[in-house]
């Protein structure tokens, strides 16, 4: 097969760029990114009509946090089945499968007026979108091999930018379309997107890689040792996504109580990390063919660093935006470098685990920054998103030499 012959005949450890002009790789390349685009589109076009969900079903502000952990725990329950179910039937039929189920669950809560039938709807939800994260992300790992080129941060880039783009648009008609109306249009939309992209999936099967293998692993112990290694990249991508997290949530409140910004301003903190961390996707490829993967999670851990740093302490509000932006550079990159690492160690099964530990980061952020804002102060419990960006760059730099890509 024309694919794997130039799979088997590409030195390993170069940047081999004739893989990128083969029509059947830029299909697949282009189909996966569509699906990235779309996670990233309907989950912000829901998010965004929230304030309408929680006046359709008159639930108090404690009853819709626990209608929408909904969503979380859909998610954490379904990643690991999804691990093995891409393993039965295959990364691309999970990925069109997922992405058809996302696209029909966004159209449930409209339907919903009470908090707990909305939490039974989310659960439903959050399945379909966990799903279709491990089932993409696995996709993705095995097509980057093929490649030979670290793109796995323009996937992320494009879940981004669909974010952006749903969030926009979701704004626009939010005072024209009624929330049922509105996620509806999300629904055929998603579903004309899947049916178009998915063709390209199923037709072209996943081309064969050998996945990386532990460094100085004999016998019987790659097995295990490729266990822990995923978890390790696990810890990373949770890093990262404790980050993402804790500024969704409380970067406008630091904003606006510690700093005196105006509302409006203080809205916009969230944006300009995500704008940044959009940015160094887009440029994600360019630094690992650059720097490699160990100094890309070592740089991005240590500039979040930093960027967090200033962000938390900075006496006043521009310097502390322009820290969310590092911020957002820096850490840009992380998850989809682990996420990536973990699944050529051990498949989808590794994207699973991996991308359950780092969910449970971007829960864990949230109310672990409440906690410790109620006991030292807000500023204060923001640094520990720098400690952990640190914690991420020190864990990559001490597994630099862990795993070696196979032989070609």
């Amino acid at each position: 097969m024309p694919i794997l012959n130039k799979i088997r005949t590409a030195l390993p450890g170069r940047v081999v760029h004739r893989d990128t002009a083969d029509p059947a790789l830029n299909r697949l390349r282009i189909a996966l990114t569509t699906f990235f685009a779309l996670d990233g589109f309907l989950f912000a076009g829901w998010v965004v009509r929230i304030p309408a969900i929680k006046q359709q079903t008159g639930a108090s502000a404690g009853d819709l946090g626990l209608a929408l952990l909904g969503v979380s725990a859909g998610a954490v329950a379904t990643m690991m089945v999804t691990g093995r179910l891409c393993g039965r039937f295959g990364n691309h039929p999970v990925t069109v499968a997922s992405g058809g189920l996302l696209s029909l669950s966004i159209a449930l809560p409209p339907l919903t007026h009470s908090a707990l039938a909305l939490g039974l709807v989310l659960l439903a939800f959050g399945a379909a979108y966990g799903a279709i994260n491990v089932a993409m992300n696995s996709a993705a790992v095995d097509l980057v091999a093929a490649l030979r080129r670290p793109v796995m941060p323009s996937f992320h880039a494009a879940f981004s930018l669909g974010g952006m783009l749903g969030a926009g648009l979701g704004g626009l008609v939010a005072g024209h379309l009624s929330v049922g109306r509105h996620l509806l249009v999300l629904t055929i939309a998603g579903l004309l997107l899947t049916a178009a992209a998915g063709r390209t999936l199923l037709a072209h099967p996943v081309p064969h890689v050998e996945r990386e293998r532990p460094a100085a692993a004999p016998g019987n112990r790659p097995t295990g040792r490729t266990r822990r290694l995923v978890v390790v990249f696990g810890l990373i991508a949770l890093c990262t996504a404790y980050g993402e997290g804790a500024l969704a949530d409380w970067g406008a409140l630091h904003l606006q109580q510690d700093l005196g910004a105006h509302p409006g301003i203080a809205a916009a903190g969230y944006s300009v990390f995500a704008l940044a961390m959009t940015v160094g996707r887009l440029t994600g490829t360019a630094l690992l063919e650059r720097l490699g993967q160990t100094r890309a999670l070592v740089a991005g851990g240590a500039t979040a660093t930093a960027g967090m740093l200033l962000g938390a302490l900075a006496p006043s509000v521009w310097p502390a935006l322009a820290g969310f932006a590092v911020t957002g550079l820096g850490l840009a990159n992380i998850f989809p470098i682990a996420i990536g690492r973990a699944g050529a160690l051990a498949g989808a099964k590794g994207v699973a685990a991996a991308s359950t530990l780092g969910y449970g980061g971007m829960l864990l952020g949230p109310p672990a920054i409440g906690f410790l804002a109620d006991w030292l102060s807000l500023p204060a419990a923001l640094t520990t998103v720098a400690m952990l960006s640190g914690v991420a760059a020190v864990v990559a730099y001490a597994t630099r030499g862990a795993t070696r890509h196979p032989q070609g």
